[in-house]
């Protein structure tokens, strides 16, 4: 009887593992090494950080449990995550739609002790500016006319919050972890304006450095829930560069300028052991027959369309465990059909 071969165990030079649980010699996240010399940047964090809770975000896209046995590792996607940490270098990741590429920030987040994910979604009207901040001078305007006898104007910081992307540059002395969801939706400019961030891991805010030799330091609200951040002269500048993970379904080529700043990775269908994983992963356990049979026809259906999204094994797999495999009989491949159809298909 030939037993099964245990796995290898991990690189040491691995910070994240891609199993989903950290170490049991505490957080991955301190054992982060310095920074190359060119990408040191002259944040300086506070001195008391807390780590920003996701409130339930994480479990929401993961499931609460989600655990990787080493063997199911894609250790090509482990090394470039892990070459990303260490270059404090953006990741670009592409792949089909569906293929679980927004998901890596959130693993990473979840395996590192991170927190918050802070995800900043791209359709073709965003622009780098609203990603960094908005400022409401109609709004602060309103105010001031509203007390016409005040010798005072309202706090400038109390009508200027920072986006997710100007959130994650705040000085920390661990990363935040940034999504910037489906890059290729957006106007062709808005990579190429992001380089420069990508550089000099810090930005201005021209309203508040206007007024720095009469308030240095302006407390202002950020894209976290009830958060709040000081930002001096004008000026939001990055102690540790943030875990970047862009996601692009391929639909357009990026300008070559752009790419040289990313490490790039494609992300594979997960196979048969994964999805059951997943599914674990959410407390969707039908009987084991059932759950077998289902991830089977999932990965038949989706090779044939060309891929499906693994949302859509999730939905079949709840509908299951609600008794519609046992019950609808005949129904049922007409049920998973309207699940599974082809998504670029015309419904009749």
């Amino acid at each position: 009887m030939n037993e099964e071969k245990r796995p290898e165990p991990p690189p040491d030079w691995w910070i994240y593992r891609g199993t989903g649980r950290p170490p049991d010699d505490g957080s991955l996240a301190d054992r982060l090494p310095p920074p190359p010399p060119w990408r040191v940047f002259a944040g300086v964090p506070p001195d008391e950080e807390v780590v920003p809770p996701d409130e339930g975000e994480t479990d929401r896209r993961l499931g609460a449990e989600h655990r990787l046995a080493v063997r199911h590792v894609d250790e090509h996607e482990v090394d470039m995550v892990n070459a990303a940490l260490y270059l404090r270098r953006p990741l670009l990741v592409t792949g089909r739609p569906g293929s679980g590429k927004s998901s890596l920030a959130y693993r990473i987040a979840r395996e590192l002790g991170l927190g918050r994910v802070l995800r900043w979604p791209i359709t073709s009207r965003t622009t780098l500016k609203g990603g960094l901040y908005h400022y409401d001078a109609i709004g602060r305007a309103q105010a001031v006319g509203a007390r016409p006898d005040s010798a005072e104007e309202p706090p400038i910081g109390d009508y200027l919050r920072l986006g997710e992307l100007g959130t994650v540059f705040l000085p920390r002395r661990r990363p935040r972890v940034l999504l910037i969801d489906e890059l290729d939706k957006s106007e062709a400019d808005l990579p190429n304006d992001l380089l420069s961030l990508f550089e000099d891991g810090e930005f201005l805010i021209p309203e508040l450095a206007r007024m720095r030799s009469r308030t240095r330091e302006v407390e202002v609200f950020t894209a976290d829930p009830d958060g709040t951040a000081t930002v001096v002269d004008g000026r939001v500048r990055c102690a540790a560069f943030p875990v970047v993970v862009i996601t692009s379904n391929g639909d357009r080529d990026f300008p070559p300028a752009f790419l040289r700043r990313c490490l790039r990775f494609e992300t594979k269908d997960p196979d048969i052991d994964q999805l059951a994983a997943m599914v674990a992963a959410h407390a969707l356990d039908p009987d084991d027959v059932h759950r077998s049979r289902i991830i089977v026809e999932f990965l038949s259906r989706s090779e044939a369309y060309g891929g499906l999204p693994v949302d859509k094994l999730l939905e079949a797999i709840f509908l299951a465990t609600s008794g519609a495999y046992r019950e609808a009989g005949k129904s049922w491949p007409r049920l998973v059909d309207a699940l599974w159809r082809q998504l670029n298909s015309v419904v009749p």
